[in-house]
């Protein structure tokens, strides 16, 4: 088994906004009269849309609102953060111009495309990537854990699912890649190694990674 397709995911792999999204968090709950239990509630959320976000929060906490309505407060709450704040995660970009030489490369995010075109604004994500950014709207939302986003960058890259390795920083995430068939990385930027223990390869920084570990089927930490 070769890799020759990297797909990488967005918030906490190639965008450095995870802590943006804790402070919005903070604030949408703060406004409800509701302290935000990281530790708790930060996996429901990671990798999920902001409307199913939303769902998540309400479920959790108890309190009213159309989850249109309220995915919209959220996204109000951070777009100023992204406009100010966001920058690439430390190694990125020394790590991508490497892959990029020799694999097939593209972001798969469930970033909101409010905020893509922040981010994008920003960092030039469309030209670093070729215009290869796939996002839930394409994949009719479905957020993950469920595989749909990853397999439809493969789709895209015409890539099969036994050559692709995903790079993930969430559980929701590394679940969804073992769903699609495929390899998967996980980045220790957002969360421990007992919450990403189902990826292939664990990693605490792109300095560590090496991708050709998985060549192979044997699982390595």
């Amino acid at each position: 088994m070769r890799i020759d397709t990297v797909i990488f995911d967005g918030d906490g792999v190639v965008v450095d906004s995870e802590k943006i999204w804790d402070r919005g968090q903070e604030e949408f709950l703060r406004r409800r009269g509701f302290v935000y239990d990281r530790e708790r509630i930060k996996p429901l959320l990671t990798g999920t849309s902001l409307v199913e976000g939303a769902r998540i929060m309400k479920r959790e906490y108890g309190f009213r609102g159309d989850p249109e309505t309220l995915a919209q407060e959220r996204m109000e709450i951070v777009k100023d953060f992204f406009e100010r704040e966001v920058d690439f995660i430390p190694g990125f970009r020394e790590f991508y111009n490497r892959v990029q030489r020799t694999y097939k490369t593209c972001m798969a995010t469930s970033m909101a495309e409010d905020l893509l075109k922040i981010v994008d604004r920003r960092l030039n994500l469309l030209t670093l990537f070729d215009g290869k950014i796939f996002s839930l709207v394409e994949v009719g939302y479905r957020s993950k854990p469920a595989p749909d986003l990853f397999l439809y960058a493969a789709r895209k890259l015409e890539s099969k699912v036994e050559n692709c390795v995903v790079i993930e920083d969430s559980p929701h995430g590394v679940e969804a890649a073992r769903r699609a068939g495929m390899k998967c990385i996980a980045l220790m930027t957002t969360y421990d190694e007992e919450k990403l223990s189902g990826a292939d390869l664990l990693a605490d920084s792109y300095a560590e990674l090496d991708l050709t570990v998985l060549e192979t089927n044997t699982k390595q930490e």
